[in-house]
């Protein structure tokens, strides 16, 4: 497995890395004990701990019998794995076009019964409407440097907007207000935008939270994510969609997801917030 330049998965790894020197801590060793111990050089180990280099299974055999830790081995072994697996570069899904972008995850929208999504600089693409959904998806048309399927694109993501419709689902949402007043379009697409997220506020099955820029509040997270169920967690940088499967990686999502939450304004307070954002970009306009 080679390290994965892109910063966002580099975390996930950092993390392996992490969990690694914690064993050997845990086991009394220095980095220089632990690399004489192995016959590995002792730069090696820093490397591993630091994220810098991916581990083979053998590698995390080897530290794991070192370290006394042999039972944790598999369940090492299994996430880093999953972080070999969890880099997917949008420009080979994008080869065929930015619609193959909207089919990547149509077998994970059709399954969960929970989505649990934070933004802070876009409306989540179930909420979207077509304008809006269009401008976006031709600006990652040009940057991808992709085929111009615009047209199909647009019309599988509004397809996929029709589990907001099903009563079994649940979305708990939580918003930036940034994500309110970044415009994807004109004017006149972010005033569509709005009313449209307002509707669907109304729906029995959506939660949807709304934080304040300027409020004292308990977490912020550097990116959006997506939380499906408790079996997955998706989030994309510029180059390429991170996909997380690890339970205990997950479950750190869960946790600064509702820390999230506990700053956002709901219901009436929610929709007033809209509706005040709204009336600044008519009256700019």
């Amino acid at each position: 497995m080679s390290t994965n330049p892109n910063s966002a998965a580099r975390k996930v790894q950092e993390a392996l890395g992490l969990r690694l020197r914690n064993l050997r801590k845990d086991a009394g060793l220095t980095g220089r004990e632990l690399a004489a111990a192995t016959g590995w050089h002792f730069t090696r180990i820093s490397k591993l701990e630091h994220g810098v280099q991916a581990p083979t299974d053998q590698d995390i055999r080897t530290w794991c019998q070192v370290c006394g830790a042999d039972d944790q081995a598999a369940d090492l072994i299994a996430q880093a794995r999953a972080i070999e697996s969890m880099y997917v570069e949008f420009r080979r899904r994008a080869r065929s076009g930015v619609k193959q972008l909207m089919l990547a995850f149509q077998q994970t929208y059709e399954r969960a019964e929970q989505f649990r999504i934070y933004e802070h600089s876009v409306i989540p693409g179930l909420f979207q409407t077509a304008d809006y959904v269009r401008a976006m998806l031709s600006f990652w048309a040009r940057f991808l440097s992709t085929d111009s399927d615009v047209d199909e694109a647009v019309a599988a993501r509004l397809q996929r907007q029709s589990i907001l419709y099903e009563r079994r689902r649940r979305f708990a949402v939580v918003l930036e207000e940034n994500a309110l007043r970044t415009w994807f379009g004109n004017a006149e697409t972010m005033a569509g935008q709005l009313d449209r997220l307002l509707t669907v506020m109304t729906l029995p099955n959506v939660a949807l939270g709304i934080v304040p820029t300027m409020i004292e509040r308990e977490a912020i997270s550097t990116t959006g994510f997506w939380i499906f169920d408790d079996k997955l967690v998706t989030l994309e940088t510029p180059s390429a969609s991170i996909e997380v499967t690890q339970p205990q990686e997950i479950a750190l999502y869960g946790n600064m997801f509702n820390m999230l939450r506990r700053s956002a304004l709901y219901g009436p307070e929610a929709r007033a917030f809209v509706i005040r954002v709204q009336g600044e970009l008519n009256r700019s306009n």
